[in-house]
């Protein structure tokens, strides 16, 4: 379902000065591989509902009535390696390896007019252009490319809920701006339900969306301002088949007409301009109405100053990467603040300047006290981004946690979200990692709201028995292997979920529920084979399924991941685990040749989710079941080995180079593990109030806290060749420790790692 080869890895350059912030320069981006580009390369400020970015083709999701291979590569819109561009679009998703969105695309043209977005080997038989990487920059809150057939410059840059477009045109009678209403990632014939289209005056039209996808009912309303009066517009209707039309062919509505509405339509507003005259838009979003992205955008940005609007979003990531300074080399500088860039990404803002917002039961709704947030890739981002919120972003992550509850209320089944994407849960993934997030923002003072009506959802969501096995889970303590092609991964991702419930309900002194699932956090021992030592599919009768294959990724109960990964999925009780794998030398053994393990060509074969890139010996870094797996020698007398293998992976899997991440970055999942490992620690087992120590990478950090205290990172001596921790202090006293309180980094104190060449036994 997820893609974990990325195509494209954003870079920002920082220039770090005696200030305490220090500006963002440059954002530009790196080459990356063939096969997909899961990652977009446009203007957006953080957590921005808009995602201003341009698309490279229009690949559709279906080829002959069957899913086609190719759309992987579009999951973000952009791919690198194409070589025309069919326009911009205001939504993506930043490190999927499924798919939507892609909403109003905009393309501007001169010369004769074009309707259809032409082929990628003859664009000029369209609306596409042609363009050079050698004339496109990508900068934090900025894009800028030529279209190259066109002889236009395209910029663009955004505010929260408004993008705005900045093209400078040679001199023509025939300019054009064209508003592709049909365009869309992961698009099919019949994906859109619903357009319309009203032309307020010659600056301004209104509208909205209606599509169906991801989220199957998914409506976004759009306001579309133009600097200068365009002399005429018009639109083509391409639904050829359309059963009732009512009397509206009274019209001509192909031209001048100010209503139109269809499901599949391209609008063109004309223009005559002077060499190198600039046309701007201002294009604002609201998931509410189109009275709100009218305001939406009147507040966001009320003049047509585009440099100032681009100064002051830039200003903005500024103060937000200023969050954490480091001193580092160049090249970990690089990394560590292009992947704070794409933690702020997502989740999305999904709330109207007024607070509306619509809810799940598609209702519209008001944030009393609270931003209310989408976009939660939550099988991903409960492990290491929404822990990373907790210390850096705890306002905003207290907001997120609310926007899961608010959820929960509108939804029709009485669940916590799952996936939750633009007023819809599109049910993507395994577990319900919502009570992970839950847990951690109580258990670590984040949460502002009601705690007890908090454990409520979280109870109601697992007891949810026709969901994904619950009911055979609650039964018989595992998901038969018949009943269900993920019955492992399920059944351990649910016994985490369940401890997670156990320790609130424990904080709440709710002994009854506390008693309960702490029972069925023991649910993985019942997929654990003390024959093989791996966690295999269990029949409804109780054996275990016979044909097994550790390395295999289909047909043995895992989504995206086998067995040698999976099985040391219990971040919960990581000593009961090592007990159940022969005690703590055999278990560093096994760690050991997860770690050193050949994999033979024909592992990629069967998977599309999984690459070689991602993967170290038999470790998939590139998806996220093994992320915690590095540091479980903490929990062996060998500590060291993870410092060595934390280190290992940060250097090869995250690279100022062509091919930047070793997976796909899930909505900053991947990005948080590299700046929680990069400081030294990591988040093993979120809703405990405790971190695991790692290997630092930076020499140095500040992470400036929101309570206006500071943590403060040293690594004496730290370089490539000295990885391996000699001693640790915290606040100049030995830490007789592998792990640090989540109290000693709010408190604010100071940890300062001695390292060496060698391990210290």
């Amino acid at each position: 379902m997820k893609s974990k080869k990325v195509f494209y890895w954003l870079i920002i350059s920082f220039y770090f000065g005696n200030a305490q912030q220090n500006l963002v320069q440059y954002v530009k981006p790196i080459i990356g591989t063939e096969k997909m580009g899961h990652t977009y390369p446009g203007a957006t400020v953080p957590f921005g509902a808009v995602q201003l970015s341009p698309e490279t083709d229009t690949i559709s999701y279906e080829q002959n009535g069957k899913y086609n291979g190719e759309v992987y590569k579009y999951c973000s819109g952009y791919r690198y390696e194409d070589k025309t561009i069919v326009g911009f679009s205001h939504t993506h998703l930043s490190g999927t390896g499924h798919s939507d969105l892609g909403d109003f695309l905009i393309m501007p043209t001169q010369g004769k007019l074009q309707l259809n977005p032409g082929t990628a080997d003859n664009p000029k038989n369209g609306y596409r252009s042609a363009f050079s990487h050698a004339n496109e920059t990508a900068e934090a809150a900025y894009y800028k490319v030529k279209l190259d057939d066109e002889n236009i410059l395209a910029e663009m840059t955004a505010t929260t809920r408004v993008g705005m477009h900045q093209y400078t045109f040679p001199k023509s009678d025939q300019s054009h701006i064209i508003l592709d209403l049909m365009a869309g990632i992961y698009n099919y014939d019949d994906k859109n339900v619903w357009t319309y289209v009203r032309v307020i005056n010659d600056t301004l039209i209104t509208g909205y969306r209606q599509s169906n996808g991801w989220a199957r009912t998914k409506t976004v309303y759009f306001a579309m301002s133009f600097s200068k009066a365009f002399f005429q517009y018009g639109q083509k209707n391409y639904e050829s088949k359309q059963t009732y039309r009512g009397f509206w062919g009274k019209f001509d509505q192909n031209k001048n007409f100010p209503e139109i509405a269809g499901k599949k339509i391209r609008m063109y507003f004309d223009f005559k301009t002077q060499d190198s005259e600039k046309i701007k838009i201002k294009f604002a979003l609201s998931p509410v109405s189109q009275e709100n992205e009218l305001q939406n955008m009147q507040e966001e940005i009320k003049g047509w100053d585009f440099e100032k609007v681009k100064a002051q979003a830039q200003s903005t990531w500024n103060e937000e990467l200023n969050k954490i300074v480091i001193s580092a080399p160049e090249a970990v500088k690089v990394n560590f603040y292009t992947a704070m860039y794409h933690t702020f990404i997502n989740p999305t803002v999904y709330t109207d300047v007024n607070g509306e917002y619509k809810g799940l039961d598609q209702g519209i709704h008001k944030a009393n006290g609270f931003t209310n947030y989408s976009t939660f890739s939550l099988w991903d981002t409960y492990r290491a981004l929404h822990p990373f919120f907790n210390i850096i972003q705890p306002s905003r992550n207290n907001d997120m946690v609310k926007s899961m509850l608010a959820h929960y209320d509108q939804s029709s089944l009485h669940m916590l979200p799952i996936w939750s994407h633009y007023a819809n849960d599109n049910w993507c993934m395994s577990g319900y990692h919502s009570v992970s997030v839950i847990t951690d923002a109580i258990i670590k003072g984040i949460y502002t709201g009601d705690a007890k009506e908090a454990l409520k959802a979280c109870v109601a969501t697992a007891k949810h028995r026709d969901y994904e096995g619950i009911g055979y889970y609650m039964d018989l303590g595992y998901i038969p292997a018949e009943k269900s092609g993920i019955s492992v991964s399920n059944t351990l991702e649910y016994a985490y979920d369940d401890w997670c419930i156990a320790q609130l309900a424990k904080k709440l002194n709710q002994t009854e529920v506390y008693d309960e699932f702490l029972k069925r956090s023991t649910n993985w021992q019942n997929n654990f084979n003390t024959v093989t030592g791996f966690m295999q599919p269990k029949l409804a009768d109780g054996s275990f399924k016979k044909e097994f294959d550790p390395l295999s990724t289909h047909g043995q109960g895992f989504i995206e991941g086998n067995s040698w990964n999976y099985s040391f999925f219990v971040p919960h009780n990581p000593s009961a685990l090592v007990a159940k794998m022969g005690g703590k030398k055999a278990f560093a053994s096994r760690l050991d040749t997860l770690f050193t393990m050949d994999l033979s060509d024909s592992f990629f074969a069967e998977t599309e989710d999984i690459t070689r890139e991602g993967i170290i010996g038999g470790y998939v870094h590139g998806n996220e079941p093994a992320h915690h797996v590095a540091y479980f020698y903490n929990w062996t007398d060998q500590p060291w080995k993870t410092q060595a293998q934390v280190r290992r992976i940060l250097n090869m899997q995250y690279k100022p180079a062509p091919d930047g991440l070793g997976g796909n970055d899930d909505c900053g999942q991947m990005s948080a593990w590299y700046i929680f490992s990069s400081l030294g620690f990591y988040p093993v087992t979120p809703g405990f109030d405790a971190y695991a120590l790692g290997s630092p990478l930076v020499d140095s950090a500040e992470l400036n806290l929101e309570n206006g205290k500071s943590f403060k990172v040293e690594a004496i001596n730290q370089s490539d060749k000295n990885v391996y921790v000699q001693k640790v202090l915290l606040d100049g006293k030995p830490l007789n420790s592998l792990f640090i309180k989540h109290t000693d980094i709010t408190d604010g104190s100071k940890l300062t790692f001695y390292m060496g060449p060698k391990p210290k036994k």
